[in-house]
């Protein structure tokens, strides 16, 4: 795991470097402390990374400008702030979890157990897809599905808009609304915008979108998909 801690606070970030080294151990591949929003920037432009911890207050500059611009990235993103009001605002921008300071070894623990498995739910308003030197914010609310797609994702607007992003579908799945689903090991849907399940001779499936779209469903989440609508 190749971990960025982005934290203008030397006591504290040694102090989160030691409980993700002792939690970790020898998961951990490479860690890295910045201090300043150029910094870590320079960093991210120049090396990958599994999974960002971020302050919102860099010693006067603010944590926003790199949040909006790392949600467009292929690694997840903790927040670990004494703001719980800037936190929650975090969210929109697709963070996977918010650890208040103090940090407690419970709460860590917590958050690295949302980030190795496949647990969903978090506030995602928006996902930050790259588009040559900008960031396109697209509303949660606007994605109708998302596809897999060699080792990066098609989002695809109720629009019709597509849009290839950085991220993979599972990452993508850890920061999008609950009401998201998957139905194939290829596919997340809007689960608000599923009009119903077609069921063909020899026990295959198909979801029909509320745009009329079809998309192969794989049985072995028929059950659980049902179940839910």
């Amino acid at each position: 795991m190749r971990i960025l801690i982005v934290e203008d606070e030397i006591v504290a970030a040694r102090g989160l470097e030691r409980m993700l080294r002792e939690l970790l151990k020898t998961k951990i591949t490479s860690l890295r402390i910045e201090k300043s929003l150029i910094g870590s920037q320079c960093f991210i432009q120049e090396n990958e990374i599994d999974l960002l911890f971020l302050d919102l207050n860099l010693d006067g500059d603010i944590g926003f400008d790199l949040l909006k611009e790392t949600s467009a990235a292929s690694f997840l993103t903790i927040i670990t702030s004494g703001n719980t009001a800037e936190a929650i605002r975090a969210f929109d921008y697709g963070v996977l979890d918010f650890v208040p300071k103090p940090i407690s070894k419970d709460r860590m623990i917590k958050a690295l157990q949302k980030f190795q498995t496949n647990s969903v739910g978090t506030k995602t308003k928006y996902i930050g897809i790259k588009q040559e030197s900008s960031v396109n914010l697209i509303a949660t609310k606007d994605i109708l599905y998302v596809q897999s797609f060699d080792k990066r994702v098609k989002v695809y607007k109720k629009t019709g808009e597509m849009f290839v992003h950085n991220k993979s579908l599972d990452s993508i799945f850890k920061v999008l609304p609950a009401h998201f689903l998957q139905i194939h090991r290829s596919f997340l849907v809007n689960g608000k915008q599923i009009k119903k399940i077609i069921t063909s001779k020899g026990g295959s499936y198909q979801i029909e979108l509320s745009t009329g779209t079809l998309l192969k469903m794989g049985r072995n989440y028929y059950k659980e998909l049902k179940s839910k609508l």
